[in-house]
């Protein structure tokens, strides 16, 4: 039962609003002036705050600044004579949430409070939301906090703990199976096995066995009975990676098991009964694929309950730097390097390239320059050499760059030391940046350097 707190000096209309909400369903507590609303949700909790505009001793305006100051999140919904609704507009934009006016119409009080509770509890659902996302995503490898991460984040963080069948469609290298990974590892069956399998790997025959097992003596080689993956993962998780590659037969095959929980091993004849949730991935257009009939219709729709789509890096450049930071770190640990950071120039040119291979490159280039640094930082030295244009200049500075900046930060300090470093030669500053010389112009204005 929601509790609401009704806080008004005139004792026969608090005793009206009572009566009526009570019938209403609310439990209804009472105090008799504002300066009583810090002391009287002190001691319970309340879901939402009536209260009356004037009152003797403090008037509502004043306990809502009074509530702001104290860091009090409950909602407010003020009452005021119908001549005086800009004190109501006032109260709003000092934090109330809705207002009604004297006489009180009853009927749209109740609409009014109803309103308020349900946005109240809207809000508090997104707040829940953002702390499970910020536990159960930041610390497993994902990283980015672009806009298109975050819509990716608030997907997982409703998908994760039901067990719909999820299709990941996502170039290559754009972390897939690490997705499917923490789809796994935040739903209910993260007890229980994850099973992967790389379709695109195994030819028809063995990818059969692989899925669905088979009985001794079902091929040659078949020497003894060998459960599936399907049977491996019953009760947790199977990921399918590069689902768009195996042939009809396959297909038909695992329908059978999304619609009917069960299959039958190779060579065998027994049913056996399957409890698995299946997380599908590929880099390939299965709409494509089903008008040009190599994939079957039916088995799209059981697999693509919930579509997920990942961003291409080149979708998500805001991301480079903590990513590049990421498995800086990695790597420089694993070589045993004492690497800073980045320079900003080359932490530029990360953010320029078009990333064909998406984060799996990207890890690979940090790797590699890890591997050839000599010093603290990261430079445009150390890249790999599709990444540097032919006629790039670079320039030498001792200047710390860390990881996880923004771009903005990152190019303002590029510009700025690479204008030191010319003398405050811009023609030469923009050649060496690799942009046009008004570009850079405006963007000294911007930076206000």
């Amino acid at each position: 039962m929601k509790k609401i707190l009704i806080v008004d000096d005139d004792r026969v209309h608090r005793i009206m609003l009572k009566v009526n909400l009570k019938e209403a369903g609310y439990e209804i507590i009472e105090a008799d002036d504002g300066d009583q609303v810090l002391p009287t949700i002190a001691e319970q909790n309340v879901d939402l705050i009536l209260m009356d505009l004037k009152m003797q001793r403090m008037d509502g305006i004043e306990a809502i600044r009074l509530l702001q100051k104290n860091g009090r999140p409950e909602p407010v919904v003020v009452v005021t004579a119908f001549s005086s609704v800009e004190s109501a507009v006032k109260a709003m934009q000092c934090g109330a949430m809705d207002y009604v006016t004297k006489p009180v119409d009853i009927e749209s009080l109740k609409i009014t409070v109803a309103r308020a509770l349900n946005f109240e509890a809207l809000r508090g659902e997104n707040k829940e939301l953002r702390k499970r996302l910020g536990e159960q995503f930041d610390f497993q490898n994902i990283i980015g906090r672009s806009p298109a991460m975050e819509k990716l984040f608030e997907t997982l963080a409703l998908v994760a703990p039901s067990d719909a069948t999820i299709l990941i469609n996502g170039e290559s290298g754009t972390g897939k199976e690490l997705i499917a990974g923490a789809l796994h590892h935040n739903s209910k069956r993260k007890e229980k096995p994850f099973i992967k399998v790389n379709c695109a790997a195994l030819n028809e025959n063995l990818l059969e066995s692989e899925l669905f097992g088979h009985e001794k003596g079902a091929f040659t080689g078949a020497d003894s009975r060998r459960k599936g993956r399907f049977e491996l993962a019953s009760t947790g998780t199977l990921f399918l990676d590069e689902i768009g590659d195996m042939s009809a037969q396959t297909q038909a095959k695992i329908l059978r098991v999304l619609q009917e929980g069960e299959l039958e091993r190779l060579g065998g004849s027994d049913t056996i009964r399957v409890d698995v949730r299946l997380v599908a991935a590929t880099h390939r257009d299965l709409n494509e694929m089903v008008e040009e009939g190599t994939f079957r219709q039916d088995l799209f729709f059981r697999l693509s309950v919930v579509p997920i789509e990942l961003p291409p890096l080149r979708q998500r450049t805001e991301d480079i730097p903590a990513l590049a930071d990421f498995f800086l770190k990695r790597y420089a640990k694993k070589n045993q390097k004492d690497i800073k950071g980045f320079h900003p120039q080359a932490l530029m040119l990360l953010a320029r390239y078009s990333w064909p291979g998406n984060i799996r490159e990207l890890e690979n280039s940090i790797e590699r320059a890890v591997i050839l640094c000599l010093g603290e930082q990261i430079t445009p030295k150390e890249l790999p050499p599709q990444m540097v244009p032919d006629d790039f200049e670079t320039v030498e500075a001792p200047l710390s760059t860390q990881g996880g900046q923004s771009l903005k930060n990152v190019e303002r300090e590029a510009i700025r030391t690479t204008l030191e470093q010319t003398d405050g030669n811009k023609s030469r500053t923009a050649k060496i940046l690799g942009i046009a010389r008004q570009t850079l112009i405006n963007k000294i204005k911007a930076y206000g350097l």
